[in-house]
């Protein structure tokens, strides 16, 4: 499918491309309807609509992708909608010895870009369509994270165009160098969240451990090959104990393997849970897939032992496909094939897992997905491998702080029908707040988790019908960091110009 391309500029209601405009989110839940979509491609037009709209006292809201979960541009009070969807440069800029991004560049340019001229590659998610912009603002992890750390570990600066308490509007470059004086602006875009600073007009990225001024060694090197494996399990033969078995041997799994020299370092791993489906066929109870750096010597014997070790108990019913080595880019583009395949109105929500979810967590997911009184088209739960290299780094380094995870969840429902959305996010909410009715329906930091993705906004946190943990909805996103991006946020955005429901909030 082509993808829409308005043409820059202003445009307004009854303008040709403001319907293009106005459904081009994600989500269809949303519809962005402002008094105006100004397309911007480059930072002199951001300062410019920047300063417009502050004078006008006119509301912001900032895209790039498209992905945002939650209403930020279709908010009613937005009044103007800077949209960065065509600024999508990405260049070696040997000044800074990094690689140049703008906001609006999508992953799937990304990765082909930078490994087809210089066989490196950013380790951040896997959807073909998501915008770099708020993506590495929110930390940014993918199959490259166990191996190479999150987006935002490789982050060298980023400029931001930001409003001053005087109302004056510049664009500043902030750096990972501690004595960069707007180190504490870098800080925040490395986790923080997007939309809550100013508006991002480029990225730089460079490994912390990169040394020389050759791009083929300023970020990661990904495997040449990605050895794969796959495990069906058909929804008749996954009954209760079959789901405790599976998604207890995956979460054990994890627990054990997930240190950053582990030799699974290499590998990450997906178990998608499916919900039962509104038709006849009963279609995939749950899907295991796995990739494995197909260029160690032990690649085989590693993807063998972990599929065993996910499968055991399980007798004879999984269904394990034949492995196959195939290409890292080809490996990559498949991940956002599975990924980008849920279309429609959607309700997301996330956690980080320390531990592997209990039996009485199991049950409720089984309760829940193979029940016949829902209200979805098709809902999943995935639990993804994290740890490794990620967990390297100290939680306070940057403003993603969960660094002692294993495992991260994501939840997904979606429907068709707007007149099913009170239904269909109601079931949603209830899930969640079972799965985690011992710490008050939401995932709050202990033992066993870690918090929420602030890239899977989840605007239940926030509400205290659903949230009962006494655990604010900032805390669940940043932990520790909560206090200090709100220190930034009273520093860089004064004035709470660029502001939506979950953006950091003033001191």
């Amino acid at each position: 499918m082509t993808e829409y391309t308005p043409a820059p500029g202003i445009v307004r209601p009854g303008d040709e491309d403001y319907r293009g405009l106005a459904t081009r989110g994600l989500n269809k839940r949303f519809t962005a309807e402002p008094q105006a979509f100004h397309v911007v491609t480059d930072t002199a037009q951001v300062v410019t609509a920047v300063r417009d709209a502050v004078r006008d006292g006119k509301r912001i809201a900032v895209r790039s992708g498209g992905h945002g979960y939650e209403n930020t541009a279709g908010d009613p009070e937005v009044e103007l909608v800077l949209d960065l969807g065509a600024m999508r440069e990405i260049a070696w800029d040997a000044e800074r010895g990094a690689f140049a991004v703008e906001p609006g560049v999508r992953m799937a340019d990304l990765y082909r870009t930078l490994y087809e001229n210089w066989g490196v590659a950013l380790p951040a998610g896997d959807s073909a369509t998501v915008g770099i912009g708020g993506h590495v603002a929110g930390g940014g992890f993918g199959s490259l994270c166990r191996s190479a750390g999150l987006a935002a570990d490789h982050l060298l600066a980023v400029e931001v165009v930001v409003v001053g308490a005087d109302g004056e509007v510049r664009a500043v470059v902030a750096g990972r160098d501690p004595e960069d004086p707007h180190h504490d602006l870098w800080w925040a875009h490395t986790g923080g969240g997007g939309g809550s600073f100013g508006v991002v007009t480029r990225y730089w990225f460079r490994s912390p451990d990169a040394a020389g001024d050759d791009p083929r060694t300023a970020l990661p090197v990904p495997p040449a090959s990605v050895l794969t494996g796959t495990v069906l399990f058909n929804r008749a033969g996954l009954d209760r104990s079959a789901l405790q078995r599976l998604a207890g041997n995956f979460g054990r799994w994890h627990e054990e393997n997930s240190a950053a020299d582990s030799p699974y370092a290499s590998l990450f791993s997906g178990l998608i849970l499916n919900g039962r489906p509104r038709t006849d066929d009963p279609g995939m109870g749950a899907v295991v897939f796995a990739h494995v750096d197909a260029t160690r010597p032990d690649a085989e014997q590693l993807l063998t032992d972990y599929l065993a070790a996910v499968t055991d108990g399980l007798g004879d019913f999984p269904v394990v496909l034949p492995t196959e080595v195939v290409p890292w880019l080809e490996a990559k583009k498949a991940l956002a094939q599975a990924q980008d395949a849920e279309v429609g109105r959607q309700k997301v929500k996330s956690g980080f897992l320390r531990r592997a979810w209990t039996a009485d967590q199991i049950d409720t997911l089984y309760d829940y997905l193979d029940s016949t009184d829902h209200d979805h088209d098709s809902a999943l739960i995935a639990l993804q491998s994290y740890g490794g290299r990620v967990n390297t780094v100290p939680a306070e380094a940057t403003a993603s702080a969960q660094r002692d995870s294993v495992m991260q969840a994501f939840f997904m429902n979606t429907w068709q029908d707007e007149a099913r959305d009170a239904a269909a996010l109601a079931w949603m909410a209830r899930l969640y707040r079972d799965l985690y009715a011992k710490t008050g329906g939401v995932p709050a930091p202990g033992d066993a988790d870690q918090g929420a993705y602030v890239n899977f906004a989840d605007t239940d946190l926030a509400d205290p019908e659903w949230n009962t943990s006494g655990v604010p909805w900032e805390e669940l996103y940043f932990l520790g960091n909560a206090e200090r991006l709100r220190r930034v946020k009273a520093a860089w955005d004064p004035r709470d110009v660029f502001r939506h429901a979950l953006s950091v909030r003033l001191p």
